[in-house]
């Protein structure tokens, strides 16, 4: 019979900290704390195993499942000398989460648990602390309505916030034991009048609801978004953790925190925390109070007046102190911690590897390597290669005019301009259509994740720097500023009020996230600084990857930051960009219209000079460097006018009537151009094109070697190439061309001539091709493409349903389809190797900047990769990774 039940606490450890999978990450860390002697409220794990179960089975519990459940309740029961639903002294659970990939904010918890209207007296009795009592029986109605019975959770807050107003309360700490035990009373009404039932009394009813709620929440539509937009499979299911309840709200001698070993934000190594007296857990996380600072150094940075932890709390924090440098060594990494105080008692209730920005991502690698807590190469492993992303974008200008509205909180570094938005739906609309916009809430909640993604910062009112919104955008790369409580926020109305100021739905807002400091209007960015750290980890980086690293470039612009961003040359250079230019389109066209050889060569001869001074401004940049270069590749219509103004201006910069014009391109038009007449196929029809195309090229690489010295390594790359023939014509119209300019310049220069292998069929055929072929660039937006016969163009209306029935395992057009797609690659390259062992094998689609497909790109044994500019280093970063794996 399969165990699904794993103990923990109470000198009892049924798993460890390397069963994540089969506990989740809380549990199996539970587990791990308690076996190295740390305080941890005893309790059980159900397993993920059961998750598949729980779904298979119609959301219901086998009776073997209830007798573990009964044996671990037992083992509770035992360590604490409490019993479950007894009325006297009861003991009260909490019902948790946890997935194997930590997923903040996204799963749901029940506190309390046990409680009922007899409990709640025998709590008030054993606790001597009434107020306690009917403070956790109100707090756990309110979440179990919330959680388990999907009750209308405003209504219960509304209640709250009449039950303080009444009494003319600020806080609910004000609230006495008599307000409490009313407030109790108007819950339960609530509960009947929505659920049309009373509140369920019986304990074991309660305890079979959360786990069921807390299973069911794995397929929450905010689960299914977190999920796909961090690839965690749907098949993982979530642990459920049933654990001892502790109590931080029994007082002033009691406490709950959330802290990290280190700084997430900036990875300084600094106890990083907050924690609230005389609260539970969520209080601290959801934002409902702005806690205290855990150190005095903190404190005194923010110009805090509330005493810190070290202060109020100066015997338990030490306590704490030396749990955090414990932990942070045993599993040798920034910690994630939760902790609870119980009347001068202190609990650990979780730990896991902390959540960080890509900025602290590098420090706290660095730094750890260079104490010997880890060593160069984990550092190097440690730092995900889609987190450099937020390096490497523009932050505000120091020196420009800020029109400074209020500070918040620095929850999440980078800045952010865009339009204020008040809800979530709103922000993705908006940037679906194209606008930057800035989404400000109250307080960011799990039901907010799609607008988080959609914005570009996130600005809440409420909460600190380990709420939902920080923890979230933290991980996403969004920055967010939190805790501006300055600011008032009528999302209705769509208008936020401060000091005196109002901005409406629509008004540009800046954010800067490193500081806290919110702005009205646009404030002007600069490039980021990329050294230190950064540069500290890219070096051991390129001292362990094999694979090389080059950009897809066709600007001088685009070339630059390739290059200081580390590329090793050009994977792709797309011509047809080049030919787009408003200054030569008219000399395109005259081209494309002319009638026979002689009128094309007439228009060609125009645009040698133009096409060489391209080339010539991209060696310059790349001069010594391999520079590859696809000739023209879209369809000739592609460059004709559409509308019947362009018509009539074309036809009169042309000299010809307009209706030749117009049955010109209508000539030109296809019904499917991807697959007509383009690529090589427009070489082999008027190869004149190609030839002054590799003119270009090959004056401009001598030209560049002459003034630089360094002769940069042109790979002409012949598009779309299925049949040997193919390249061998175009390779011959390339080669005479070579030959025909050095001898004109009396100097020959390194060069190569390839294909791009994009159909299935190059790659069936790739040993033929190879024969002629000096080197293969897999273009895999294309492969992609005619592979699984989809338009990438066209897909986005159903790829996403495809990977949420687990159809495809993610987008096959952002991580490359290794089964498919990537089988036909590994065929040509072992075909390709096989007919010329030296051939030099490339990709230049958009999964080279991908680390997954990077990945496959080790495995398969390529020589290079080629990103955009931007994703230059994460390509490094994910080269050094994939070869580390593989040793």
């Amino acid at each position: 019979m399969t165990q699904y039940v794993y103990r923990f606490g109470g000198g009892v450890s049924d798993g460890g900290k390397g069963d994540r999978n089969l506990l989740g990450g809380k549990g199996a860390n539970l587990a791990e704390m308690a076996s190295i002697g740390l305080p941890v409220p005893p309790g059980f794990t159900i397993s993920t195993e059961f998750c598949d179960v729980y779904y298979q089975e119609g959301r219901a519990f086998p009776q073997g499942l209830r007798d573990e459940v009964a044996t671990g309740i037992a083992h509770i029961e035992g360590v604490t000398g409490k019993r479950f639903g007894d009325n006297a002294d009861p003991l009260l659970v909490s019902v948790r989460s946890g997935a194997r990939a930590s997923m903040p904010g996204m799963m749901d918890t029940v506190l309390n648990l046990g409680l009922n209207d007899q409990t709640v007296q025998g709590l008030a009795e054993t606790s001597g602390d009434a107020r306690f009592a009917w403070d956790s029986y109100r707090r756990f109605i309110q979440m179990y309505a919330d959680v388990v019975l999907e009750l209308d959770h405003a209504a219960f807050e509304d209640a709250l916030e009449i039950a303080k107003e009444d009494n003319g309360y600020y806080l609910d700490t004000d609230l006495t034991a008599e307000d409490l035990q009313k407030l109790v009373a108007d819950y339960k009404a609530l509960v009947e009048q929505q659920w049309h039932k009373p509140f369920p009394q019986d304990v074991h009813d309660q305890l079979w609801g959360a786990v069921g709620a807390v299973f069911g929440s794995w397929q929450s539509e905010r689960a299914k978004v977190y999920r796909r937009l961090n690839d965690i499979p749907a098949a993982w299911g979530t642990a459920v953790n049933i654990q001892a309840m502790v109590f931080g709200n029994m007082g002033e001698t009691s406490a709950t925190g959330v802290a990290f070993t280190r700084d997430p934000a900036k990875g300084d190594r600094a106890y990083y925390g907050e924690f609230l007296i005389n609260a539970q857990g969520e209080d601290v996380v959801a934002g409902i109070r702005t806690p205290q600072y855990l150190t005095i150094a903190a404190r005194e940075a923010a110009g805090a007046k509330p005493a810190s932890m070290e202060e109020a709390m100066p015997e338990v924090y030490g306590e704490l102190a030396k749990v955090f440098d414990l932990l942070e060594t045993h599993y040798r990494d920034m910690q994630d911690i939760e902790f609870t105080v119980q009347q001068g008692k202190l609990w650990m209730l979780q730990t896991r590897s902390g959540k960080r920005t890509a900025k602290a991502a590098l420090k706290i690698a660095v730094d750890m390597a260079e104490e010997g807590l880890i060593s160069r190469e984990e550092a190097v492993a440690r730092v995900d290669p889609q987190a450099l992303d937020q390096l490497l974008h523009p932050t505000l200008d120091p020196s420009a005019t800020r029109d400074v509205l209020t500070k918040g909180l620095p929850a999440s570094p980078g800045a952010a301009s865009g339009a204020a938005v008040f809800d979530s739906d709103t922000a993705e609309k908006r940037a679906a259509a194209g606008d930057s916009v800035i989404l400000i809430r109250t307080e960011t909640s799990p039901e907010d994740i799609h607008g988080m993604h959609a914005a570009k910062g996130i600005l809440t009112a409420r909460g600190g720097m380990t709420s939902h919104a920080a923890v979230v955008a933290r991980g996403m790369g969004r920055p967010c500023v939190s805790g501006a409580g300055t600011i008032s926020i009528d999302a209705k109305t769509g208008v936020m009020r401060v000091g005196g100021r109002e901005i409406h739905a629509g008004d540009i807002v800046t954010i800067d996230g490193s500081t806290g400091e919110v702005m009205a209007g646009a404030v002007p960015t600069v490039q980021p600084e990329l050294s230190g750290d950064f540069g500290t980890l890219m070096a051991w980086a390129d001292g362990v990857r094999r694979l090389k690293v080059r950009a897809n470039a066709e600007t001088p612009l685009d070339a630059r930051v390739a290059r200081e961003f580390g590329a090793e040359g050009i994977g792709l250079c797309r011509t047809e960009h080049m030919f787009f230019d408003a200054e030569r389109i008219t000399n395109v066209r005259q081209m494309i219209l002319a009638e026979d050889e002689a009128g094309r060569r007439i228009a060609l001869e125009k645009l040698l000079p133009e096409q060489r001074s391209d080339f010539v401004e991209l060696f310059e940049v790349m001069a010594g460097l391999p520079v590859t270069i696809r000739l023209l590749d879209p369809p000739l219509h592609e460059f004709l006018p559409h509308e019947e103004a362009e018509f009539a201006e074309v036809a009169s910069a042309a000299g010809i009537d307009i209706e030749v014009l117009k049955r010109r391109a209508a000539e030109l038009h296809e019904f499917n151009p991807m697959l007509g007449h383009r690529g090589c196929r427009l070489g082999v029809t008027y190869p004149e094109i190609y030839e002054m195309q590799a003119r270009a090229i090959f004056e401009a690489a001598i030209e560049v070697a002459v003034k630089s010295g360094a002769a940069p390594i042109p790979e002409v790359m012949i598009p779309l190439v299925g049949t040997r023939r193919e390249l061998e014509l175009m390779k011959q119209v390339v080669d005479k061309a070579a030959q025909a300019v050095f001898a004109d310049k009396g100097r020959e220069i390194e060069y190569l001539v390839g294909t791009m292998i994009e159909l299935p069929r190059a790659c069936l055929m790739a040993g033929e091709i190879a024969e002629v072929g000096e080197f293969f660039s897999f273009g895999t937006n294309d492969l992609t493409q005619t592979t699984l016969g989809v338009s990438r163009d066209d897909a986005a209306r159903f790829l996403t349903t495809y990977v949420e029935r687990g159809i495809y395992a993610k987008d096959p057009f952002v991580s490359l389809d290794v089964e498919g797609v990537g089988q036909l690659i590994e065929l040509a390259a072992e075909r390709g190797r096989a007919a010329r062992p030296g051939i030099k094998l490339g990709i230049c689609g958009e999964h080279g900047g991908d680390p997954a497909s990077i990945a496959f790109c080790e495995q398969v044994g390529l020589d290079y990769v080629s990103a955009s500019p931007y994703r230059v280093p994460i390509a490094r970063l994910a080269a050094a990774q994939a070869a580390l794996a593989r040793r």
